[in-house]
């Protein structure tokens, strides 16, 4: 099966997976090990956020071109509107995972703090290969966040829930951000790498006909070319150097442009020609931005 499931509702989630209608219409704690399991190839696309803790996760897990399988505890985090595929063999559906799993519509998060700062967390932006691995101590953490979560919801609903509940899932959010921080320390060999391979498709794309023939390169096309996401390559960048993918793409443009300044008899619209620039306003612009000087100002220093 390759179509693509559609799931608007938190209601329509539990429906779908043949459990108990949630107690609230918004949100919902589910437990992973009921969730429905058939051999085939699935595509999902639901309307809201899914924060999961697991353990023993069952299938191989499919967004953009990567895949990836799950034996240890982990977190994954979807927004709205992302499509995840997932295949269960024959197998997968005798298997039994644990965990659980936060099911928040947007809805939920109306007139709150949280509305807007839920863009701010970038690993839900991140792909499954991405996820976040807990030690113990840390799952603990967050099973407690989640059973605090269900407690509330569940309980008889008054003018306080609703800022307990949106103050438990921003607890959530920053246990996780503070746990994802742990893995980028753990992983400094891995991060490192990301980083020398991003430098070395970065030189090589300012280094070819690239830049006349498409123009500057984007966040989306280097991360496609190191087969990670463009949030997951930033915050490793930014974990490494202080700066994210964007930042050291802009930085490579103004050395480049230095280098043509100052050894090149070049004219400042050939020169922002070159680096991959429909005009050359929006070179002067960035190149005084950074450097505090226009190119042709900076010229006239180094000479």
């Amino acid at each position: 099966m390759n179509d693509l499931i559609r799931i608007d509702t938190i209601t329509e989630f539990h429906r779908f997976n043949g459990i108990l209608l949630p107690d609230h219409p918004l949100i919902s704690v589910v437990n992973y090990a009921d969730l429905r399991k058939e051999e085939g190839r699935f595509h999902y696309l639901k309307s809201f956020y899914s924060i999961a803790l697991k353990k023993n996760v069952v299938g191989k897990y499919r967004y953009g071109q990567q895949s990836y399988d799950f034996d240890e505890g982990l977190m994954t985090f979807f927004a709205p509107q992302q499509v995840l595929q997932v295949q269960y063999t024959k197998d997968d559906v005798h298997r039994s995972p644990s965990g659980y799993i936060l099911l928040l519509h947007p809805d939920f998060l109306w007139n709150t703090s949280l509305a807007e700062k839920m863009k701010q967390y970038e690993f839900f932006g991140y792909e499954v290969n991405e996820a976040l691995f807990l030690s113990e101590k840390e799952e603990k953490v967050i099973l407690e966040i989640f059973r605090q979560i269900q407690q509330e919801y569940s309980g008889n609903m008054d003018d306080f829930s609703k800022n307990i509940i949106i103050s438990q899932i921003e607890l959530l959010l920053n246990y996780s951000e503070r746990f994802y921080k742990r893995q980028f320390l753990t992983r400094d060999q891995s991060n490192h790498e990301i980083l020398t391979r991003f430098e070395k498709v970065l030189d090589h794309y300012f280094k070819s006909d690239a830049l006349v023939e498409k123009g500057l390169p984007t966040v989306q096309y280097l991360s496609d070319e190191l087969h990670i996401s463009p949030d997951y390559l930033s915050s490793t960048l930014k974990h490494l150097t202080g700066q994210n993918a964007r930042q050291h793409i802009q930085n490579t443009i103004i050395d480049r442009a230095k280098e043509k300044l100052s050894n090149t008899p070049l004219s400042v619209s050939e020169i922002a020609y070159e680096l991959g620039f429909e005009h050359s306003q929006s070179f002067s612009k960035l190149f005084k931005q950074k450097t505090n000087q226009t190119p042709l100002e900076f010229r006239k220093s180094f000479n």
